[in-house]
């Protein structure tokens, strides 16, 4: 169950994307049940995937988005007829609560996903007082599942100090297939306005207030100071899209980017900021240091994890926006320093591959069946066949039908 799917744009959808398509490969049957997005045409088609659409709302500040209402009699009947081995929810909204309670009823295995700091969000659109009671709604969800997946080590703990139950590592992967400093592109830089080698500060994501995307703006101001060629570039798009451009008219807007293209505009910069505090992860960061960029983050989320302060990038403490500031100055200023993290940068994701996140994910499901006495059955030859799984290995791997 989830309130966001590809091809929509965004962490989450790009996560589940990716899981479903480890699951699909591995001979797995999943049925996605989410929310009917705005303008959507046609759900995806790909063989052992059933898309399930309910009714779904605007969400409030995301308005590309929709959140699912409330369905609990519906999934009831749906998963009554055709019974699920497992439910996963991936979203806390109005259906994952719903999902959560007809599995609870049907006496079906739940397992979740945190994805999303939503008290953290509060702050930022003048709903602060409701942070308190968000918390509580999210820490209920996820305690009536017998799994919560987080996707850094400090989340884990973060969350278990804070009374969830039950929490378990799903680290993220990268398309390492997709991201590599070889994309880097001089036509792409001419087209930014660069003429030589002068450095691309870059920043990917959406351009609201929970990304912080203002302090990039600050730096970028720093920096020009001292290197007046340095270039700004965004790629991606969000409500503070029209105000940045008033506000820093030099910089350039690429807007959404994917595939090739997006794969081109990381490989083309040469620093990558990431301000964000608000983050579970930060898919865009892993995905940065793939591509072979010198990275300034705060020392949380994905950057924590991934980085080695002064080896392949450089952390500072969450929050503290000067030394932020001051870190990008003092590496926009020190090219051979840029090098020398940007050699190191690819190393440090070279392992994660979204294949091996998607056995975890699978790991995990595994387990929770066993407890409740629910192995997996044997995966059906002709849906192994078509998984292009080598023989020994389509024996190995089971089939199910998990619910999103």
């Amino acid at each position: 169950m989830t309130e966001t799917f590809p091809p929509e744009v965004n962490g989450v959808a790009m996560t589940l994307g990716w899981l479903v398509n480890g699951m699909l490969k591995k001979g797995h049957s999943v049925q996605v049940v989410r929310p009917r997005q705005s303008r959507e045409q046609a759900t995806l088609q790909h063989e052992g995937l059933d898309e399930v659409l309910s009714k779904g709302v605007p969400l409030p500040a995301y308005g590309e988005l929709r959140f699912g209402m409330p369905s609990k009699n519906r999934l009831l009947k749906l998963w009554g007829e055709r019974r699920p081995d497992i439910v996963h929810v991936v979203t806390e909204g109005p259906l994952g609560w719903s999902a959560v309670a007809a599995a609870r009823k049907l006496q079906l295995p739940i397992t979740s996903s945190f994805h999303t700091n939503f008290q953290s969000y509060s702050q930022h659109y003048g709903i602060g007082l409701l942070k308190t009671p968000i918390e509580s709604y999210l820490r209920k969800l996820h305690n009536r599942t017998q799994a919560t997946m987080v996707p850094t080590r400090s989340l884990v703990q973060d969350l278990s100090a804070r009374g969830y139950e039950n929490v378990t590592l799903l680290s993220r992967g990268v398309a390492l297939e997709q991201f590599g400093p070889q994309h880097r592109s001089d036509v792409l830089r001419r087209q930014w306005g660069v003429q030589g080698d002068e450095p691309v500060i870059l920043l990917v994501g959406r351009l609201a207030k929970e990304k912080n995307v203002g302090l990039v703006v600050a730096a970028f101001r720093a920096i020009k100071a001292r290197v007046p060629d340095v270039k700004l570039v965004f790629v991606g798009d969000g409500p503070l899209r029209k105000a940045l451009t008033e506000a820093c008219p030099e910089a350039y807007f690429a807007g959404v980017q994917k595939g090739g293209d997006l794969a081109a505009h990381y490989a083309s910069a040469d620093l990558f900021l990431f301000p964000s505090m608000t983050e579970t992860y930060g898919n865009v960061v892993p995905e940065a240091l793939a591509s072979g960029l010198a990275v300034v983050s705060y020392d949380c989320a994905a950057a924590l994890e991934l980085i080695e302060s002064g080896d392949n990038g450089v952390l500072v403490p969450t929050g503290d926006d000067v030394s932020f500031v001051n870190a990008a100055v003092q590496l926009a200023v020190d090219p051979e320093r840029i090098a020398r993290f940007r050699a190191a940068a690819a190393k440090a994701v070279a392992d994660r591959s979204w294949d091996a996140v998607a056995d975890t994910f699978l790991h995990t499901l595994r387990a929770v069946l066993e407890r409740h006495g629910r192995p997996f059955a044997s995966v059906p030859a002709s849906r192994a066949n078509a998984s292009g799984l080598p023989a020994k290995e389509r024996l190995a791997h089971s089939h199910a039908r998990p619910l999103l």
